[in-house]
């Protein structure tokens, strides 16, 4: 039976020999057999064979090596190798015997002391520039066979081989995150190459995940469960004597992308859409982003709604949001090998918040000249729309109309040179922030500034001197410097300094504390001697010191009083009522006087205001009225002498009412009315006066006469019986003063008779200086009414009756006797 069957199949039936010749077996197949004897009774047991046997020609020695080479020769060292004979002899091989022949020699020496099956062995221990020839045998079971064909010969000497590098990678590479890659190649080269890798031109060193392995003929670099960073330039160098090779691959380890980066930026927010961007991702994964993955969430729900996944730019607009309502934005990257981690938004409202800029801060004026200015401005908030423009205006400080210096456009700068001022003109400036909503306000106006070339500092003042001086003060004055620096001069500082010392005091702190060409120092001590000097300031700075030629010594010098009238203290002076009265004058003197005002000798009136200064004194009256006028005068006096002045203070007002109103020559249709100057013409001529009549039965006055230029006047036109009242004013240039009334009426009627004698007069008592008298009325009172009895009296031993009053009773005392 064949040894892979069970099966067993009989060979012959009747074999009377002791061996048998089995036919039909087929070459190279094992088998085993089995023998039973028979006999007449039966077959006994079959006996087998214990191994299988082969079926094979008969076995001889091995034919000989095929494709011995010589792989490596040094200059004492010979390596070959060699491929088994194809026919083994029918027997394995038990070991192989190389043989070598000096070039020369006859013979050939086994080289291989020992058994040796390998087909690869180096010849050791030869001497250089030896040449040889090797072979090699084949030994089995029987013997050894015969020879393979002799190598060239060959020299011993070291080799000479440039490296050759083959490699089992393209240029390019790419590895998903997680994934283990390798990179594989051949190498060459005589002496052996040194294999180096590198990463991105650093040597790659072996760690857990990273191994490296090279055999003489092998490389490969090897990464396990590769990350984003394994990605970079892998370069393998193979390099000896002779020179290098290199081979690169350009690997890729890609992922998916890292999250956006934010924050989210909201560009635009209003009541129904808003308009969000954001950066890239900072690791786009390797691969470039395809697209970004944009959701949106009401902040007081948990829903994410989808808004778009096919846009690639990094801003998106977010529509269909209800206003007033919060919302939060959520933004995927997505590449070819999957999506990143969110990027979520803060919460924002959806509502319009967009306006105009604000105003810009005062704008600074800077490198101002004749005909131009630049104005420079710090940008304001843009009302949440980008600023798109900037508007710069103009006008002169005096006037009212803002004017745009330039129709250009004016941004991103944020100054603007100002062209075409005039020169000497005073300018304000102002900016305005445009943005696509509209203008915004404009900005505070810039300090003024004067359109002129930059000014210097300015020349010392001209001729400093001292031109007076008190037992603690100086009086210096000067001319302006010849040159002011092209800038207006502020004022002026001056400084002192006592004889003997280096310190030079300030007399004034500040320029504008001495705007004119002269200054009084004070402050001095009586006795000592100073020196001075004198600086001029302008925008620019301090000019030089100019300086007093000579030092001042400071004590009091005398000199009488001395006044010098204002024109309000002529010799007359005349005041409007309830005008401001003013009398005013300058005064001299060394010690400066003691100042004073009397009205007629008299102190002024308490509502006088009396101001005295260094160089003279008012005295000022508001209001003035008719009592205010009178002789003021004013005294100064010092210990040099003493000075008086007075003018004559005339108030104009209205005049006063006439005097002594008398009604005579009363008729039936008329009487005759005189009367006096009023004693107060109100300080101008009396123009006219005026006369009216009043029927005492009417409230309404009729003017008679306006014109009148007399102190009497015959009343017309009277009414018989009618009992009339009379008044009379005067006017002059001021207008009318008071009227003076008549105290009864006056009835229009004809002369009456007078009256008969009074009856009876006697006195009743006497004094020495005084007579009372009593009296009957009189027979008749002459078709009247009795108004009053006059009481005469006559001294003993004279012929005149003086009169001393009218009285209304009957009786009298008489006094002043």
């Amino acid at each position: 039976r064949e040894s892979d069957h069970r099966a067993w199949t009989p060979v012959s039936y009747t074999v009377t020999r002791q061996n048998a010749t089995v036919q039909g077996l087929t070459e190279g197949k094992a088998y085993f057999f089995r023998i039973a004897a028979e006999n007449i009774i039966g077959m006994g047991p079959f006996t087998e064979t214990t191994k299988e046997i082969v079926i094979r020609d008969p076995i001889t020695v091995p034919d000989r090596p095929e494709d011995l080479e010589v792989k490596a020769v040094t200059k004492n060292s010979v390596t070959l190798t060699w491929n088994p004979p194809k026919y083994n002899g029918g027997s394995d091989i038990t070991m192989y015997v190389l043989e070598s022949r000096l070039i020369g020699k006859e013979k050939f020496h086994r080289v291989t002391k020992e058994k040796m099956l390998d087909r690869k062995y180096t010849v050791e221990g030869l001497k250089e520039g030896d040449t040889y020839e090797y072979r090699v045998s084949a030994c089995n079971i029987v013997g050894q066979g015969k020879p393979s064909f002799c190598t060239k010969p060959i020299t011993c000497k070291d080799e000479i081989a440039p490296p050759t590098l083959d490699l089992d990678f393209r240029d390019k590479l790419i590895v998903r995150v997680g994934e283990a890659f390798s990179l594989t190649g051949r190498y060459s080269g005589k002496p052996a190459p040194k294999v180096t890798w590198l990463k991105d031109d650093i040597v790659v060193k072996e760690d857990d995940r990273t191994k490296i392995k090279t055999t003489p003929t092998t490389l490969c670099l090897g990464i396990l469960k590769s990350v984003r960073e394994d990605s970079g330039k892998y370069c393998v160098t193979v390099e000896n004597s002779t020179g290098s090779r290199k081979g690169f691959c350009q690997v890729n380890v890609v992922d998916r992308p890292s999250p956006p980066v934010g924050p989210v930026i909201f560009d635009e927010v209003h009541k129904d859409h808003m308009v969000v961007s954001w950066k890239p991702p900072l690791d786009d994964g390797g691969s470039e982003i395809t697209n970004y993955i944009i959701e949106k969430k009401d902040a007081h729900r948990d829903l994410w709604m989808p808004v778009t996944s096919a846009t690639v730019k990094t801003t998106c607009k977010i529509p269909k949001l209800l206003e007033g309502r919060e919302y939060q934005i959520r933004i995927y990257a997505e590449n070819l090998y999957g999506i990143s981690d969110p990027l979520i938004s803060d919460e924002m409202k959806a509502k319009d918040r967009f306006r105009v800029p604000d105003a810009p801060e005062q704008p600074i004026i800077k490198d101002v000249t004749k005909d131009s200015a630049v104005v420079v401005w710090n940008k304001p908030y843009d009302g949440g729309k980008p600023i798109t423009n900037y508007i710069v205006e103009k006008k002169e400080t005096m006037a009212t109309r803002w004017v745009r210096v330039t129709k250009d456009p004016i941004f991103p700068s944020t100054q603007f040179k100002v062209p075409d001022l005039l020169e000497g003109c005073q300018y304000e400036f102002r900016v305005s922030a445009e943005n696509e909503i509209g203008i915004g306000d404009p900005s505070p106006p810039s300090k003024p500034i004067f359109a002129r070339d930059p000014i210097a500092k300015p020349s010392p003042p001209v001729n400093p001197e001292a031109v007076d001086k008190t037992k603690n003060s100086v009086d210096l004055s000067w001319q302006p410097p010849r040159h002011d620096g092209n800038g207006k001069i502020i004022g002026y500082l001056v400084e002192y300094q006592k004889v003997g010392d280096e310190e030079w005091k300030k007399a004034n702190l500040t320029a504008d504390s001495c705007p004119e060409t002269k200054y009084k120092v004070t402050g001095l001590t009586e006795g000592l001697t100073y020196k001075f000097r004198v600086k001029a300031v302008n925008a620019a700075g301090e000019s030089e010191p100019a300086y007093v030629p000579d030092p001042v010594e400071v004590k009091d010098r005398l000199e009488p009083p001395e006044l010098i009238l204002d024109a309000n203290m002529a010799r007359e002076q005349h005041v409007k009522a309830g005008d401001t009265l003013r009398l005013s004058a300058v005064i001299k003197g060394v010690p400066f006087p003691k100042v004073s005002w009397k009205k007629e000798d008299h102190e002024v009136s308490p509502k006088a205001d009396i101001e005295v200064t260094g160089v003279g004194s008012k005295l000022e009256i508001r209001n003035t009225v008719h009592e205010d006028g009178g002789i003021y005068s004013l005294t100064v006096e010092n210990p040099a002498g003493s000075k008086t002045v007075s003018v004559k203070v005339v108030v104009l007002d209205k005049p006063g009412p006439p005097r002594n109103l008398q009604i005579s020559e009363v008729r039936s249709d008329s009487c005759y009315i005189t009367w006096m100057e009023p004693e107060d013409d109100g300080g101008s001529v009396i123009t006219n006066y005026v006369v009216e009549r009043k029927d005492v039965a009417s409230a309404q006055w009729v003017a008679i006469s306006s014109s009148s230029k007399k102190r009497s006047h015959m009343a017309k036109y009277l009414i018989e019986g009618t009992q009339y009242l009379f008044r009379v004013a005067a006017e002059n240039q001021f207008g009318r003063g008071p009227y003076v009334e008549t105290i009864k009426p006056i009835k229009a009627i004809d002369p009456l008779h007078p009256p008969g004698p009074p009856k009876n007069l006697h006195h009743v008592d006497v004094d020495k200086t005084e007579v009372s008298l009593v009296w009957n009325r009189p027979d008749r009172d002459g078709g009247a009414e009795i108004t009053g009895y006059l009481v005469e009296y006559q001294e003993d031993g004279t012929d005149e009756w003086i009169k001393f009053q009218t009285v209304p009773m009957l009786d009298c005392v008489v006094t002043g006797l």
